[in-house]
């Protein structure tokens, strides 16, 4: 399967085996002789968030990825984050899961079949979703209560929209059938050096926003 656009330039979904036979624009991939790829991608154009992973070709690294849990621990280091989110394209590792419909066939969630898995690609740079991103991080900044938090940044919806128009990624049941999305969020953790975050300390400064696709109106 080729690579899926949703609106022009806005987002991409590959498929990991087409990612490392045809890497985008700006990304490389080299074999190991161990098995598995390394993949190295250019930090000015890019930010790669992709923990290492094992695919049924070895282990895959994304040389220059920050992870999907990145943290910071002072303003500096926020401002050049928000900066980088708001002006590049975001890589992200999901997964398709399965998901029947039947109501005499339910699995318990971790017995569900994995489906694919897909790097998602997300123009920080596009305006909607520029807005959406700014929109969430400042609303973070003044609804937490101490210093520190912790805030996922969701683009399950995103994946949605993607769903919708490709389910044939199941050809023999397209009615029955659907993905369910995993994985498809990043974290960021910001740290304070303050002695009494009691706020972060018992939980309280846990934020989450999604990101969407298209407007609602």
């Amino acid at each position: 399967m080729t690579t899926n656009t949703l609106v022009p330039s806005r987002t991409t979904v590959t498929e990991v085996e087409e990612f490392l036979k045809k890497p985008p624009a700006g990304f490389s991939v080299e074999a190991l002789g161990s098995g598995g790829f390394r993949v190295h991608s250019d930090p000015q154009e890019s930010m790669v968030l992709i923990d290492d992973f094992d695919s049924c070709r070895g282990k895959i690294v994304f040389q220059q990825s920050l992870g999907r849990k990145v943290k910071m621990q002072n303003l500096w280091q926020y401002t050049s984050m928000r900066k980088s989110l708001l002006s590049k394209r975001i890589y992200l590792l999901v997964s398709a899961y399965e998901e029947n419909s039947s109501e005499t066939n339910k699995k318990p969630k971790n017995e569900a079949r994995m489906l694919q898995q897909y790097v998602v690609s997300i123009n920080g740079n596009d305006p909607y979703i520029r807005w959406q991103l700014e929109r969430g991080l400042d609303w973070t900044i003044s609804s937490v209560a101490g210093e520190s938090y912790r805030v996922d940044i969701d683009f399950t919806d995103v994946l949605k929209s993607w769903g919708a128009k490709n389910l044939h990624i199941i050809p023999d049941k397209p009615l029955k059938v659907k993905p369910v999305w995993r994985d498809a969020c990043f974290t960021l953790k910001y740290y304070s050096d303050a002695l009494f975050d009691f706020s972060h300390w018992f939980g309280f400064s846990k934020i989450k926003f999604s990101v969407c696709l298209y407007s609602a109106h």
